[in-house]
């Protein structure tokens, strides 16, 4: 989602309408991507422009009427070959005539008409009516570079790596460019001739002169930086505001770093990387299926200008940084940023190794309950009411995927308590709504793969999610989810000659792993070193790209595994468990904070609802209402999302909030018409406190009161009762599945769950010895008292 339009379309929220904004193939290119597209099939000449992929179909073109997608001419011819990268902290590069500022951290950098703005971010916080504050850390007081034989052409993307990016101001035969790269303190520079200009935003006073010739060390506004220019640099002072680099012959290139501080062995320690100039990054990933472990590896090449090549400054993140028994003793001085905390290695490359806890499909039935009444009263309802809330609110395929997988929970609801019968209805239902969807030619909606742009598109149009090709992670993730647990049950159903080959068209759009393809970006939404996607397409607004429901990201996540998994693609499914893995991590720092490494001391809430490139806030693109600013970053509450529960002090104090934060905004708001429930959402919160103390959940349990559009009642009940039956989660034990799941009573008893997608017997090893074998596309459980 992005900042612009803020205020946004109508959304319905509980049956409200609210003013809403959206939040905002592990190598599936050389061998799934391939089939899917080699399986397509033209339709006859009366519709040209529709492709038969199996039962399905997708079309070339929008229908009449229907607005397309944006286009992002600001690249180069080079990458005017490769699928537009969308969803990106550089994407308003490619998209706006007139881009934003682009938040690299610790720096910010802003292409403007005269040249490249640098600056070092610092912290504003904003106080809000609701006695929020919001944190901030803007594009402000830049330093402008700029050549002086010539004038800058139109900024344009000239290269884009895993986590670094070459911009271009070419003007006919002249260029001037600059490579950026996230957590790296420099920005690195080429002109084809000439000098460099450099103006300072107020006078600057000049630091270590006489260290090194090279070397333009300024104090600016309370902000220290420093330019390297290559040996041979005479450094001119034009005036208290500009300097000109007059650089020799046949050496085009300087760079400049904000720097933490303005010490003498920083500014060395600065100067010793200035001429190491990033070439490429890479992120890599390997999933350790028998420690139940991800590997991640990130790698930047560097090219010496002049010397000895001392490699790059990597600026590490908390989430990349803490426990990380690696790069322990290894780390240097630290910049304060948005994200808390970033720390230099100096070092090529590093890792981060994270426990992978796993998640199931669905969790066993209830037998021996008090409340199994009360279950089945509520699934007598819900089964009775499923059509309508198969699309009980709003137009889209997000909506629609939401109804769907609600229906698909249900019908696990039934299937675990013995109504196969119930579970055979329900799933035929959403099957048949989910094919009207896919194939490609019903009045609800449908697929259109936009060929110049690498971008698969649903409509019809809402939350702008085509004209600013939002939310992609979101819509999709509940489409491919519910696929592939329709697939546990009915393999043909995916099948690539019926809709299988649908969904992975779906899964090529955000989950293709080959760089630099034409059909389809790399990681549409991930950020590789941020750990965590974005939501806007074409990073439109004045604080960077942005990123709400981080949940329903995980529910797109647990759908790569699953389907990887059923399928039997280990690349894919593994690509799933390093996406998983790894914005849980990203979610537990930045939306969350729970280590205490984060948030700003000012900052007063318990949690973070939007994560944006330059700031953070608690609030929602639709309403002010804490209940949903708080439960965005919560549904769907699903068996995949269990992470919810790793604090459970976090999960209560969290809660606590609510009743003050809702009667501030009960004093203050001025409601929409009519208004949400009082208790909107109640089985989200539900859920989420019976992560941590099911008992206590169950207490605030109301069976006819406020359920989310995605959920039910069964299913909200269901998911409570088991963790009254099991326990909460325990994440202190792993086993060598991905599908698995471990839970503990308050007395030390743990039950041990592992789910089997395999044709043949699994045998599963726990971390803490115990063992078991699951049949075949079954649900294994093994029970321990303490």
């Amino acid at each position: 989602m992005s900042a612009t339009n803020a205020g946004g379309p109508l959304r319905p929220v509980g049956g409200t309408w609210q003013r809403w904004r959206p939040r905002g193939l592990a190598r599936m290119g050389a061998a799934v991507l391939a089939a899917v597209l080699s399986a397509a099939a033209w339709v006859g000449p009366a519709t040209a422009q529709t492709v038969k992929l199996g039962a399905g179909a997708y079309h070339l073109t929008p229908k009449a009427g229907d607005k397309p997608v944006p286009r992002a001419p600001f690249r180069t011819e080079a990458m005017l070959q490769r699928a537009a990268p969308t969803s990106q902290w550089y994407s308003s590069l490619v998209f706006n005539p007139k881009p934003e500022a682009l938040f690299v951290q610790p720096i910010t950098v802003k292409t403007v008409p005269a040249g490249l703005e640098f600056a070092l971010p610092s912290k504003e916080a904003i106080n809000s009516v609701r006695q929020d504050v919001e944190i901030r850390y803007p594009h402000k007081d830049p330093l402008l570079i700029s050549p002086v034989a010539f004038e800058p052409g139109k900024a344009k993307l000239a290269g884009a790596d895993d986590w670094s990016i070459d911009i271009s101001f070419a003007n006919g035969a002249d260029d001037f460019r600059a490579t950026v790269a996230r957590g790296n303190p420099y920005a690195f520079l080429k002109l084809t001739r000439g000098d460099l200009r450099v103006r300072l935003p107020a006078a600057g006073q000049r630091l270590h002169e006489a260290a090194d010739a090279r070397v333009l060390a300024l104090k600016v506004g309370g902000k220290a930086y420093a330019l390297f220019g290559p040996t041979g640099v005479k450094w001119e002072a034009v005036s208290p505001t500009e300097w000109i680099a007059r650089l020799p012959a046949g050496a085009g290139y300087a760079s400049v770093a904000a720097l933490p501080d303005e010490q003498a062995a920083t500014l060395a320690l600065f100067t010793k990387h200035a001429y190491s100039f990033i070439e490429q990054t890479r992120v890599a990933w390997r999933y350790d299926e028998a420690a139940s472990l991800v590997e991640t590896t990130f790698t930047a090449t560097t090219k010496a200008m002049e010397g000895a090549d001392a490699g790059p400054l990597l600026g590490l993140y908390p989430h990349q940084w803490f426990r990380n028994a690696s790069v322990e003793g290894k780390l240097g001085v630290t910049f304060d940023t948005v994200r808390g905390p970033l720390r230099l290695l100096a070092a090529s490359q590093f890792k981060t190794t994270t426990r992978y806890n796993g998640f199931l499909p669905y969790w066993p039935g209830i037998t021996a309950s008090p409340w199994l009444d009360e279950l089945k009263d509520v699934m007598e309802k819900d089964i009775r009411t499923a059509g309508r809330e198969l699309q009980r609110e709003g137009k889209s395929a997000y909506w629609a995927g939401k109804g769907l997988q609600r229906t698909l929970k249900l019908a696990e609801v039934f299937e675990q308590q013995g109504d196969n019968a119930s579970r055979d209805r329900l799933l035929e239902m959403l099957k048949k709504r989910a094919e009207e969807w896919l194939g490609g030619d019903s009045s609800r909606g449908y697929v259109q793969y936009e060929k110049s742009m690498g971008v698969v598109n649903i409509y019809p149009e809402e939350f702008f999610a085509i004209t600013e090709i939002n939310d992609h992670q979101f819509w999709f993730g509940y489409w491919i989810r519910v696929a592939a647990e329709v697939g546990l049950r009915d393999p043909s159903w995916i099948a690539k000659d019926r809709w299988g080959g649908m969904i992975e068209l779906l899964i090529a759009d955000i989950a293709t792993t080959e760089r630099g393809r034409a059909d389809f970006p790399f990681l549409r939404n991930w950020d590789a070193y941020e750990a965590h996607t974005w939501a806007n397409g074409i990073g439109a607004g004045e604080f960077g790209n942005n990123n709400e429901s981080s949940s329903e990201a995980i529910n797109a996540w647990a759908g790569l595994i699953l389907w990887g998994e059923l399928t039997g693609n280990k690349a894919l499914r593994d690509l799933g468990v390093y996406l998983y893995t790894n914005e849980i991590e990203a979610i537990n720092h930045y939306w969350f904070d729970i280590h205490g490494l984060v948030f700003a001391k000012e900052y007063k809430n318990a949690e973070v609802s939007q994560v944006f490139g330059g700031m953070y806030r608690h609030d929602t693109w639709w309403i002010d209402d804490p209940r949903q600013i708080k439960g965005i970053n919560l549904l769907p509450v699903t068996t995949a999302h269990t992470y919810l529960g790793r604090d459970p002090a976090f999960v209560k104090r969290s809660l606590a909030t609510l009743p003050a934060e809702t009667a501030l905004w009960n004093r203050i708001a001025k409601k929409p018409s009519p208004p949400p429930p009082k208790d909107i959402w109640q089985d989200v919160f539900a859920q989420y406190l019976a992560l941590a103390d099911p008992a206590e959940a169950l207490k605030t349990w109301e069976r006819w009161g406020s359920v989310e559009l995605g959920a039910s009642r069964s299913y909200t009940l269901h998911f409570m009762l088991n963790l009254e039956a099991m326990g909460p989660p325990d994440f202190s034990i792993t086993a060598d599945t991905p599908l698995h799941a471990v839970f503990k009573r308050a007395d030390g008893s743990r039950s041990y769950l592992a789910y089997n997608a395999r044709s043949t017997p699994l045998e599963v090893r726990f971390s803490d010895g115990k063992r078991m074998t699951v049949a075949p596309k079954a649900l294994g459980r093994l029970s321990s008292a303490n």
